[in-house]
């Protein structure tokens, strides 16, 4: 009866601890588990179930999914004193969840803040137009500045760049009367260089026909030949001789023979 009584009193004790005692948590895909005993952080759990004693043991889970920061409407002030409102995404995600949790208070809000510095920076360092003729590098340069910022703070930088830049109201129709005029200047040079090419196409036809002048009346009758109705007269060295261009044209369109000049 002894032993009875103490395998029953053993059965207590264990389903009272495990009731009571032992926590089971469940770590998802998504997630990484921070495990703390006595307040010292421990190990970065990976995703599984896991059973703790929530006496002296915490486990903190973090969702370590890609977040995305959006920065709108940030007012820079440019190299040559022009204030624009300029408006940036980045993409990134935790790398190092122990690095994002335990060594910075709130990991976002830091990452915002790196983000803000070096779009200043960027933006304060060039001027109006190169900053429209490089935005591109712009937007390389944010992220090769934000990279090594996110690392410390245990993030990885996955994207960012440049989505708005917008100028004061004056501005904008400066630069529409710059477009504008460009487009113009575009224009007529394209109408100069139409004129130039038909100008040389015409002096060598000029040349070819001084050194060759029986193409002259070749492309006369190739003018007029096309028409109706018309009769061509073609001046000889003997006679002036006229030479029908259809077929069905009466003689008696054709020019008579001059007298002679009376002396």
């Amino acid at each position: 009866m002894e032993y009875v009584a103490g395998a029953i009193i053993v059965v207590i004790v264990v389903s009272v601890v495990a009731t009571y005692g032992l926590r089971r948590i469940t770590v998802y895909e998504f997630e990484r588990g921070l495990k703390y005993i006595r307040g010292k952080f421990r190990v970065v759990l990976p995703p599984g179930q896991y059973w703790y004693w929530p006496w002296f043991t915490a486990v903190r889970k973090l969702d370590v999914r890609p977040r995305f920061a959006s920065i709108t409407g940030q007012e820079v002030l440019s190299s040559d004193g022009v204030t624009l409102k300029v408006s940036l995404a980045a993409n990134y995600e935790i790398e190092k969840p122990d690095v994002a949790i335990n060594q910075v208070q709130d990991f976002q809000e830091a990452m915002h803040l790196q983000l803000q510095l070096a779009l200043r920076q960027i933006i304060g360092s060039v001027d109006i137009d190169s900053l429209l003729a490089t935005r591109d590098e712009m937007s390389k340069r944010l992220a090769e500045m934000t990279e090594v910022k996110a690392r410390e703070l245990g993030l990885r930088l996955i994207s960012v760049g440049l989505k708005d830049i917008m100028f004061p109201g004056k501005l904008k129709e400066v630069f529409a009367q710059v477009v504008s005029a460009r487009k113009e200047g575009l224009a007529a040079l394209e109408k100069a260089r139409g004129e130039t090419a038909a100008l040389r196409n015409l002096a060598n036809a000029a040349k070819m026909i001084e050194s060759n002048p029986g193409l002259m009346q070749l492309r006369m009758l190739q003018t007029f030949g096309g028409s109706s109705g018309n009769t061509l007269v073609l001046g000889l060295p003997a006679q002036t001789t006229a030479i029908p261009l259809k077929s069905g044209v009466p003689k008696s369109m054709e020019m008579p023979p001059q007298p002679p000049e009376e002396s």
